[in-house]
Formats: structure tokens, C-alpha cells, sequence
């Protein structure tokens, strides 16, 4: 049987997380499921959860008066969506858009948090994994501008 523990603890976003810390984290952990075309979040609300993507894509997108929606990186199975649940003030930054029907996995930001500040190894932990997530995102949004304004290396 498929629990949610199980399906965290495989995931490599989690890997190598002592079963303590692993317990702590599906805590906080819920099924989540976006239909086609939905908007998972937007830019400038209150960020309070992150997403483990088990199927489905989901396309991280700004928004430009004047060229629309444009999509900076498509996200999906087993990529993690959304890193301002962990930053003050907890804003959104990106529209987050399913472009398919999309299965995932929600932490809920406010609990996680809380169990960081209770235990700062934990909060280490996944402060750690999720600068490389950020970091990730930054390049990505890097080449989209050179893409854009077509800077060539």
C-alpha cells in the first residue's frame, strides 16, 4: 500500500531525510488534484503550501500587460512547485497553471514551518534542498531573458 510517508521518502527531494524528519514532514502532507486550464496560485497571494508533482504539468508563468501570460518554466512528474511558502512576507511571486490534469502532493507551509523553527535541523534540512530548487529557478528565468532579448553566450 501506497502511503503518503512512503511516496515522500522516494521522492528525491527527500532523500537521504531520517525517518524522524520524514514522519514530521507527511504530517503535513495532503492528495492534491488540479484540473486542466485551473490556475494552482497566482502572483501576489499569500503562499502557504508547496507541491511534490506526481503527474501532470504545471507551467510557472508572469504575467506582462502587454505580451500576457508567459511562461517562464513548465514543471512536471516529480518536480517541486513553489518556494515562497518558506521566505517572509509568504507572497506568491509566479502564476502556477495546470496544464493537464495534475496529481500532486501539498505540504502546508504554515505546519512545516512551524515544525522548522521547533527543530532547526530539520529546518536546515529543507532550507538546504530548497536553495537548490531556487537556484534552479533563477537559471532557468536567466536564459528565458537572454532568450528573450536574444543574447547569445
Amino acid at each position: 500500500m501506497e502511503t503518503l510517508e512512503r511516496i515522500l521518502g522516494q521522492h528525491p527531494f527527500f532523500k537521504d531525510l531520517g525517518p524522524d524528519y520524514l514522519q514530521l514532514v507527511t504530517g503535513c502532507a495532503s492528495n492534491v488534484r488540479f484540473e486542466q486550464d485551473t490556475f494552482i496560485f497566482r502572483e501576489g497571494e499569500e503562499a502557504n503550501q508547496f507541491y511534490l508533482i506526481r503527474e501532470g504539468r504545471v507551467a510557472l508563468q508572469v504575467f506582462s500587460p502587454e505580451r500576457g501570460h508567459i511562461t517562464v518554466e513548465t514543471l512536471g512528474e516529480g518536480d517541486i512547485l513553489g518556494w515562497s511558502w518558506l521566505i517572509p512576507p509568504y507572497n506568491w511571486h509566479f502564476d502556477a497553471k495546470a496544464l493537464d490534469l495534475t496529481r500532486a502532493i501539498a505540504l502546508d507551509g504554515k505546519c512545516l514551518r512551524r515544525k522548522c523553527e521547533e527543530d532547526h535541523h530539520l529546518g536546515y534540512e529543507i532550507l538546504k534542498r530548497f536553495a537548490h530548487i531556487i537556484e534552479q529557478r533563477l537559471e532557468s528565468t536567466r536564459l528565458q531573458l537572454l532568450d528573450l532579448y536574444g543574447v547569445r553566450s
